[in-house]
């Protein structure tokens, strides 16, 4: 890291131990919402800008920038890392990337800010991983979009300012026919599901979307149909932000158990005396720092732009599964106190699966991982 990047890790880091580690767990309990006034703190200090241009509040720094601090924030308390996931790394940063410049002049400033967000939509009830199965339409309506369909598995569905909204906009079969329309919350016709109860996920809202004749003007489409491409090349950048989560989770699980193993005593002495811990504990700090290496290539090569997605698929699915393997083996040697709510090893455990299910599962990633190997799609239909 740069001096510079040190300096950022380490003022996240101390924003994290100091304002959020307090009430990370209030906040999981009681399954609330981040408060606007903590967002806006985060603006604020600049934290939901860093990857976004300089003319419109940003510092346009290189995206491992980005994630350096979500990474710091989501080690204590991944609903104030979210902030900064979906500025840096979500919606905002597509628009960035895929945008006009008249859009980005319109929605970037007040999500940099804190003052708005945005919200990625693509999920449906019949089309999840099978994505191109999506049947949310878009078509042409008095100059403008006639909306219809739902969305479901939509992180701060309910409470976000506008969504992306990946939707069929032509009649061209597949892939093709798919591109993306910003709906403004509040749109007549666009109401939201009841809030889902997540295992994990906690302070972070999920609901469904639901378009029912929602007009929306011409100017508001981000990406039109025979672009899809892109648009997921674009998703890679969330899908970067998504394993510096389950990083995150991954190194937080495995700092509180290299404390703990040096302080608990069993049999007269600490249990990093006994070589199964020690064998135990060398495993964890493995993949940690594997998925840590890989995540930092993809992240690097990518620069301010978009990053290659045989890199992205390869952090992404080894970060996912380090972080539910981790916080597991944290658990296991925290004994009966890591099935408490005390020292917070059960939430990191709950937490690791959401994000692994997140933005395309270890399975999908390992599917594209081959196709972008060896330069080929698989027709999972056939």
């Amino acid at each position: 890291m740069t001096d510079e990047q040190r300096q950022m890790r380490e003022t996240a880091s101390r924003l994290a131990r100091e304002r959020y580690r307090p009430r990370a767990a209030e906040w999981d309990e009681q399954r609330a919402s981040f408060p606007l006034e903590e967002r806006r703190r985060l603006g604020a200090l600049g934290m939901l800008g860093i990857s976004l241009p300089e003319r419109f509040g940003g510092t346009d720094l290189p995206l491992l920038d980005a994630l350096i601090v979500i990474e710091e924030l989501a080690k204590e308390c991944r609903p104030a890392a979210f902030q900064v996931f979906e500025a840096n790394t979500g919606p905002a940063q597509v628009v960035n990337l895929l945008g006009s410049e008249e859009q980005r002049e319109r929605w970037l400033p007040a999500v940099i800010a804190g003052d708005a967000t945005i919200a990625v939509a693509i999920s449906e009830p019949d089309a999840g991983s099978g994505a191109t199965d999506m049947t949310t339409s878009a078509v042409p309506h008095d100059g403008g979009y006639l909306v219809n369909g739902t969305k479901r598995w939509i992180s701060n569905g309910g409470h976000a300012d506008h969504y992306l909204v990946y939707a069929r906009m032509s009649d061209v079969p597949g892939a093709k026919g798919i591109g993306a329309i910003v709906v403004d919350a509040g749109t007549p016709g666009f109401t939201y599901g009841i809030q889902e109860k997540l295992m994990g996920f906690r302070g972070i809202p999920s609901c469904d979307l639901i378009f029912d004749d929602v007009v929306v003007p011409a100017e508001n489409v981000l990406v039109g149909p025979g672009r899809f491409r892109e648009l997921f090349t674009g998703f890679s950048v969330e899908r970067l932000g998504n394993a510096t989560m389950s990083l995150a989770i991954g190194q937080a699980a495995l700092d509180r158990t290299k404390e703990y193993v040096l302080e608990r005593e069993q049999f007269g002495k600490p249990l990093i005396e006994f070589q199964s811990v020690q064998m135990t504990l060398a495993d964890m700090i493995l993949q940690v720092e594997a998925a840590r290496l890989l995540l930092y290539r993809a992240a690097i090569s990518a620069g301010t732009g978009l990053p290659d997605p045989l890199e992205v698929s390869l952090a992404k699915c080894t970060a996912n599964e380090m972080a539910k393997r981790v916080s597991d083996l944290a658990m296991q040697l925290h004994g009966g106190n890591g099935y408490t709510e005390d020292y917070g090893i059960e939430r990191l455990h709950r937490d690791a699966h959401g994000w692994a299910l997140a933005g395309g599962t270890p399975s999908m990633q390992r599917t594209r991982i081959v196709a972008e190997t060896l330069g080929r799609s698989f027709d999972q239909r056939r």
